[in-house]
């Protein structure tokens, strides 16, 4: 249904979105980017969970002279190489990094009973992600992620802009159409430091007791709650939107 972002004034209709859809598809990802900042503003940022689109987005925006707020997707639960890997990416562009409050696990093994990511993932991704996300994005107009098409049949349908009814904003994607060998092609010519856990056979990197690396036949995120029929964490699964994260 049609609705309006209150933070912009910024009308949305699904004509308007059908519209930017069309027209921003084919800007490249550092032009799309531009056109983010200035139709947003200090209304936008960008999330972060520390894997190799992150890497990029990271450097492309410094690179463009963007200052976007980063929201963190931390739920206590990612490896060491990951924090280690914010730490220095935090420190290289100056970023400036919002850290969205969540319950410890020792808390959550109280309140839901321990290891609840064997037990129900679902469960546990909406309290350490999901609801986390939702608060922290409540200032915001629009929303930068790293996600891409190639990355999962649930993201094929991706658009580079779209509204998002869940979170009443606008989600911009600038990789929707890359693929992961020019992700790695980016990284590299700029020598962008990214996650060395992606050297060690980790494609796709999450919280340390649903992560495993992958083999070279699987898909990128086939190492993501490996076992389980579970394929994204939910924090992308919109009621009018068919990818995820």
């Amino acid at each position: 249904m049609a609705g309006s972002s209150p933070q912009l004034g910024l009308e949305y209709s699904p004509e308007l979105a059908e519209r930017l859809a069309h027209e921003l598809e084919a800007l490249p990802a550092e032009e799309l980017l531009s056109w983010a900042a200035e139709t947003f503003g200090e209304k936008l940022c960008l999330t972060c969970s520390w894997q190799k689109q992150s890497s990029a987005l990271v450097h492309m925006l410094s690179e463009l002279g963007l200052r976007v707020d980063v929201i963190e997707l931390d739920t206590e639960l990612f490896f060491r190489e990951t924090y280690e890997l914010r730490d220095r990416l935090v420190e290289r562009y100056g970023l400036n990094l919002i850290r969205p409050k969540i319950i410890s696990v020792a808390e959550q093994h109280l309140q839901e009973g321990a290891n609840l990511w064997e037990r129900d993932p679902d469960r546990c991704c909406h309290i350490r992600k999901v609801e986390p996300l939702e608060r922290a994005l409540e200032p915001y107009g629009a929303w930068i992620s790293g996600v891409r098409r190639d990355q999962s049949p649930s993201r094929a349908g991706l658009k580079k802009v779209q509204w998002s009814e869940r979170y009443r904003l606008w989600r911009i994607h600038p990789f929707a159409d890359w693929d992961e060998k020019r992700v790695w092609a980016y990284l590299k010519v700029n020598e962008i430091e990214y996650n060395p856990l992606h050297d060690m056979g980790y494609r796709s990197i999450g919280c340390i007791p649903c992560t495993r690396p992958t083999r070279p036949d699987e898909e990128e995120r086939a190492g993501r709650w490996a076992g389980s029929d579970k394929l994204e964490c939910g924090i992308h699964l919109d009621g009018s939107t068919t990818e995820g994260n």
